[in-house]
């Protein structure tokens, strides 16, 4: 069994991408291949997996200037060229697309050569690679219901996610509250800069509550002199680049305020986590907010957009959302009910069926 795994860019491609190589490999001895671009994370994550890659130039073809859009339609051609030819080396069985610059011209290669093809979309509304291809493909993983409507053979499997979240448990009732702060492995700027404007307000009027606050690595420096600045108990918060234990602080958090990309909704569905989410504005096609809306429309969390967020609009949210435990803790079972324990498995085992 032969599987090439086409996209990447962010790790909220490439992480699944890898969590389902392993998956094909250990479960079916399928051999495994990506295609992506030098400009994304698969360069350095795929070769640290052990797997080979093969590399096609292409570019953005949304939100960027109109010379960028004409170099990648010019590069489009190219792209797909390279990988017909990959295809008849390399000769798959599926394809599967996880979205990203690489997946479309892949994909669409793989269509026109009638090799089964798999598309893996997170978010509840498709990338533009997959949007493009998810009429023609053979089959679909989605995370949410609402997105099958894009794709043929569309399956609610969920996203990957690292068994560890899966077992934590909720926290003892009445202990002191814990609040998680993260924008992904990059921080988030907009949290890095409100944060610290209500910190002292919401430690006074939240006895006992201490604060985590994952700011990346670009602004940790600017966000800790910020807290600083407020005087507030340095006993009560923590600033930090990056963690690294992320389910154990998980496991700590009652209550996580954050952005909402698809590996993070997946994440708090597994550890069963109330949130408040703030989307990113920037997100292609808006997806942040729809996975957001997602949520919230099944109880699982509430919303903030961007453009509405100031520090009176947060220490409301936040301190309602503190201070009534019982909300908090439904919310987390509403979360728990949209978690896909055997995502992975469930992947692999499409991949499996279409490679016959």
């Amino acid at each position: 069994m032969r599987v090439l795994i086409a996209g990447g860019g962010t790790g909220g491609h490439v992480i699944p991408a890898l969590a389902i190589a392993r998956e094909v490999r250990d479960a079916y001895g399928a051999e495994v291949r990506f295609v992506g671009t030098a400009r994304g994370l698969e360069t350095r994550l795929v070769p640290e997996a052990g797997f080979p890659l093969e590399l096609i130039h292409v570019g953005q073809l949304k939100n960027v200037s109109l010379a960028t859009r004409v170099r990648t339609l010019v590069d489009l051609p190219l792209g797909i060229l390279r990988c017909v030819s990959l295809l008849r080396s390399y000769r798959p069985q599926v394809v599967v697309g996880v979205g990203g610059y690489a997946s479309g011209p892949a994909m669409l290669a793989a269509i026109l050569l009638r090799v089964p093809t798999l598309a893996f979309e997170p978010n509840a509304a498709p990338g533009l690679a997959n949007r493009l291809a998810g009429r023609f493909v053979t089959a679909a993983a989605v995370n949410f219901e609402e997105t099958t409507r894009y794709f043929r053979g569309a399956r609610v499997t969920g996203i990957p996610v690292r068994e560890e979240f899966f077992l934590i448990s909720p926290k003892a009732h009445g202990a002191a509250k814990r609040l998680l702060v993260f924008g992904g492995s990059q921080g988030a700027r907009i949290l890095n800069q409100i944060m610290p404007t209500i910190l002292f307000p919401l430690l006074r009027d939240v006895p006992g509550l201490t604060v985590l606050h994952q700011s990346g690595p670009r602004a940790e420096e600017e966000t800790r002199q910020a807290y600083l600045d407020t005087g507030a108990d340095e006993s009560r918060w923590q600033v930090s680049a990056y963690l690294e234990d992320m389910p154990a602080r998980f496991a700590e958090a009652d209550l996580i305020l954050c952005r909402s990309g698809a590996s993070t909704m997946a994440e708090l569905a597994a550890a069963g986590k109330a949130s408040l989410l703030v989307p990113f504005a920037a997100a292609t096609d808006d997806h942040q907010r729809k996975n957001a809306e997602a949520f919230v429309n099944a109880g699982a969390g509430r919303m903030i957009l961007e453009g509405e967020l100031s520090s009176q609009a947060l220490i409301d949210a936040l301190m309602a959302m503190l201070r009534d435990e019982s909300a908090l803790r439904a919310m987390g079972e509403k979360a728990r009910t949209l978690a896909h324990r055997d995502a992975v498995k469930e992947i692999g085992a499409m991949a499996r069926e279409l490679a016959g």
